[in-house]
């Protein structure tokens, strides 16, 4: 298919997702492909490395097709195999065999935080930014992201679920969705060394996270299980960059702000990505069709009135039976 590049180069099992009209984002036909493609180079003697990059000068991905997804809901169908390929390829990319090294150059974007930041080493770069925007479009962060985010240092995880604020490669890093930060003229010597059999060195450039010096008021706002009283906390801080995280998370669908922090809260207590993957299946069975999932992507990705009319009017009037509900799928 075109919308991927698989390829054998030397030692190198090359992924490059080509859909960059799109921002390379993912569609059934490309996870499909790629889990297809990663179970046969376990077993290549020939492959010694797998790499992972975007088409185009934009970024690495953009996301999944939730347009896709949308429309099969709305038409009236399940819509749950692209989210049942795609974290069967997250899976395999968390547990795989062989070294994966991916490039998270330029955006990376809820699914394409699942392409990279499960792989072995995650490389990011002077222009990579990164986010999980999920709630904007009222779903939550999914792809075995919550499993990275409930291990961040303090409340960072918290933070970036619920306001699905974008960082850049610094902040990655401290987060712990990238592990270091590379000029990204580097890439293409990288890949000669892999397709030589010789490893993946690199000088990484240092870095300066601005998240890690507003983990104070992070760790303080975003404590606990009541995405009311964090909104609260965040409105009347005296940081403000706590009451523009505020407005962030008015923005987004209260029904999935509250789903998203419940969900982040018991990822910690999981301790695989296996684990975090099948609560992602249940979730989204049931997410995906909540009025509020066919209305965020209508107003973001559709329409792109961004004017979504949410279910509820804010995260304090969400019912807690309505969240739990979420989990039973």
């Amino acid at each position: 298919m075109n919308e991927v590049q698989l390829t054998v180069e030397g030692r190198l099992g090359r992924i490059v997702l080509d859909r960059p009209k799109a921002l390379n984002a993912l569609t059934l036909e490309m996870v499909t492909a790629i889990d297809a493609q990663l179970q046969q180079w376990a077993t290549d003697p020939q492959v010694q490395f797998v790499s992972i990059e975007g088409a185009g000068e934009r970024g690495l991905c953009a996301g999944g097709d939730v347009v896709a997804v949308r429309r099969a809901v709305v038409d009236g169908e399940a819509g749950q195999e692209f989210f049942a390929a795609e974290y069967a390829m997250n899976a395999r990319l968390a547990s795989y065999p062989k070294p994966t090294i991916v490039f998270q150059d330029g955006f990376v974007l809820g699914g394409g935080v699942g392409v990279s930041a499960h792989c072995a080493v995650r490389l990011a770069t002077e222009r990579t930014k990164v986010a999980m925007p999920e709630t904007i479009i009222g779903f939550f962060p999914d792809v075995g992201a919550m499993h990275l985010l409930a291990r961040a240092p303090g409340e960072i995880g918290t933070h970036l679920a619920l306001t699905g604020q974008m960082i850049n490669g610094a902040d990655a890093v401290f987060a712990g969705l990238s592990d270091a930060v590379i000029d990204s003229s580097l890439w293409p010597g990288l890949l000669r060394d892999m397709r030589d059999g010789s490893g993946a060195s690199y000088s990484p450039l240092p870095v300066d996270s601005e998240l890690a010096a507003q983990q104070g008021w992070i760790d303080e706002c975003y404590a606990g299980d009541d995405a009311a009283v964090i909104v609260e906390r965040l409105s009347t801080s005296n940081e403000p960059e706590a009451r523009e995280a505020a407005e962030l998370i008015r923005q987004r669908s209260p029904y999935s702000v509250c789903v998203t922090l419940a969900a982040l809260r018991r990822a910690r207590a999981m301790e695989t990505v296996d684990e975090v993957l099948a609560q992602d299946l249940r979730i989204a069975a049931v997410v995906s069709h909540h009025p509020d999932f066919a209305e965020g992507v209508r107003a973001q990705l559709v329409d792109k009135d961004r004017s979504p009319r949410w279910t509820h009017g804010s995260v304090a009037d969400v019912p807690a039976s309505e969240v739990e509900a979420a989990f039973a799928g």
